[in-house]
Formats: structure tokens, C-alpha cells, sequence
């Protein structure tokens, strides 16, 4: 079986290199991230991210450096969306 898979490779490379680079280079973008480290820490990294961030502190007069509501942070208000 190896040696019928060997020639088969070898007969190929003689004929057609340009196919055979391409179907290697397609199979290691399949199996890579399989193997790879990085696709484990990249899924740790995503389950840890949270999908909603907490709103900041509402300011109690003591911390003059928080704004006072969330819409400071966000930019302009939409206020104006609500009275149509």
C-alpha cells in the first residue's frame, strides 16, 4: 500500500508539481488549527470574553473623574429616537 502511495506521489510530482503543491498546501490548512496551540488558547481567550461589558459606575457627587450616566461614555444621546 505504501509503495503503490509512493509511486502514485512520485508519478504526480514528475507530471503536475503545481497540483500536488496545492492539494499540500490545502490539506495543512485543514489539519493545522487542528493541532495547532494556538486554537486552544484562542478558544479559552473567546469563552473568557464576556459578550455584554458592565455598565461604568454611576457617579454619587465623590468621583468627579466617572461621568455621571453611561451616555456620556457612548457618545451622543438617542433621546431623540424615542420622541418619534
Amino acid at each position: 500500500m505504501a509503495a503503490r502511495i509512493s509511486a502514485f506521489l512520485k508519478n504526480a510530482w514528475a507530471k503536475e508539481q503545481v497540483f500536488v503543491v496545492s492539494f499540500t498546501v490545502w490539506g495543512l490548512t485543514v489539519i493545522m488549527p487542528m493541532i495547532s496551540p494556538y486554537t486552544k488558547y484562542a478558544s479559552m481567550i473567546n469563552k473568557s470574553t464576556p459578550y455584554n461589558y458592565p455598565v461604568p459606575v454611576r457617579d454619587n457627587g465623590n468621583m468627579p473623574d466617572v461621568p455621571s450616566h453611561p451616555q456620556e461614555i457612548l457618545g451622543p444621546s438617542l433621546e431623540w429616537l424615542k420622541n418619534l
